[in-house]
């Protein structure tokens, strides 16, 4: 039978990798010898210094920054909370505002017309009631009449002159501004004396 060129060559590259397989085994089989070799110096080279005092440190170190990380959780956890319960607060805050507003100008209009001085006193009582539930929560009324005008607390919806108050005192309050602690629900929409 004769040898074709495929068949020639199909011999000569399985040779090849025979040779290349034997020859990457032998490297694996010294690779690993070396391997343990090391390992075993190493671990005879532990045996024989004892256990340092540098990893007890470092047992220390480490549960000593486990532990503040901990407490750093402890305390980020427990701000967001509180951020998100005053945001929550702010925001139930801000929709009563309307409610209270439209007590305000009920009350005025009542108070001009003086129709019924029953139902005008029902109203002030529930508006008072109203005032004292978002005081006891902490939201106040931002004083505005003669201040300084803030751009963080009042908005300015125009100019005029007064003869009341100084120029760049607020002068007339159009719609009351509020605020939760030290943060701006509403800020309160004014007049500023020129």
């Amino acid at each position: 039978m004769t040898k074709t060129k495929r068949d020639v060559v199909e011999e000569i590259i399985e040779e090849q990798a025979a040779k290349a397989a034997e020859e990457a085994a032998a490297d694996a089989a010294e690779a690993a010898a070396a391997k343990e070799a090391a390992e075993a110096a190493t671990e005879e080279a532990i045996n024989e210094a004892g256990p340092a005092p540098e990893q007890e440190e470092s047992a220390d170190v480490k549960f000593m920054r486990l532990a503040a990380d901990f407490q750093n959780y402890k305390q980020r956890t427990e701000r967001e909370r509180f951020e998100r319960y005053t945001e929550g607060k702010k925001d139930f805050a801000a929709d009563v505002l309307a409610v209270l507003d439209n007590f305000d100008r009920a009350l005025v209009k009542e108070a001009a017309e003086k129709t019924d001085p029953q139902f005008f006193e029902g109203m002030e009582m529930i508006l008072k009631q109203l005032q004292d539930v978002l005081a006891k929560n902490g939201v106040k009324e931002i004083e505005a009449i003669g201040q300084d005008f803030d751009p963080n607390l009042h908005h300015a919806v125009m100019m005029e002159p007064s003869k009341d108050y100084a120029s760049g005192k607020v002068s007339e309050v159009l719609q009351k501004g509020y605020a939760l602690g030290d943060k701006v629900i509403r800020p309160a929409m004014v007049k500023v004396s020129e």
